[in-house]
């Protein structure tokens, strides 16, 4: 049986385009890869609005939204989100030295176990980068 072809609206074509850009395309095409029935409609659906409707408005740039996303991630205390962002924030340029203040400002307004853990992340993927 032939698939479907959808027409995806702009925000899902530039939202793709920005997530690639930022994630990687092997991570973006491995996440499409690996969905199944349940989860390929998540997929859509947060390079739609996530990436298309948010990340590639253009209004801000993308390492002022990176500084946005590391510090919420952190405040909700999502782990596996943080460290995919924090790796594509270095990837795309984003100092140790501006993780660490995104952290200390986490640490004021959202409590000192959210930044504890960050840190933490963020040690061992700078670990990582050095070995």
């Amino acid at each position: 049986m032939a698939k479907k072809t959808i027409k995806r609206s702009k925000a899902y074509t530039e939202g793709l385009k920005i997530r690639r850009r930022w994630l990687g395309k092997a991570y973006v095409d491995k996440a499409f890869r690996d969905a199944d029935d349940f989860t390929i409609d998540l997929q859509h659906y947060v390079t739609e609005h996530a990436w298309g409707a948010s990340w590639a408005r253009g209004v801000l740039p993308l390492k002022t939204r990176a500084f946005m996303n590391l510090a919420m991630i952190s405040a909700l205390n999502r782990p596996h989100e943080l460290e995919i962002h924090l790796r594509a924030a270095i990837r795309n340029g984003m100092t140790k030295a501006e993780i660490k203040e995104a952290f200390l400002h986490v640490a004021c307004y959202c409590g000192a176990p959210a930044a504890l853990d960050s840190f933490r992340i963020a040690k061992k993927i700078f670990a990582e980068k050095r070995g």
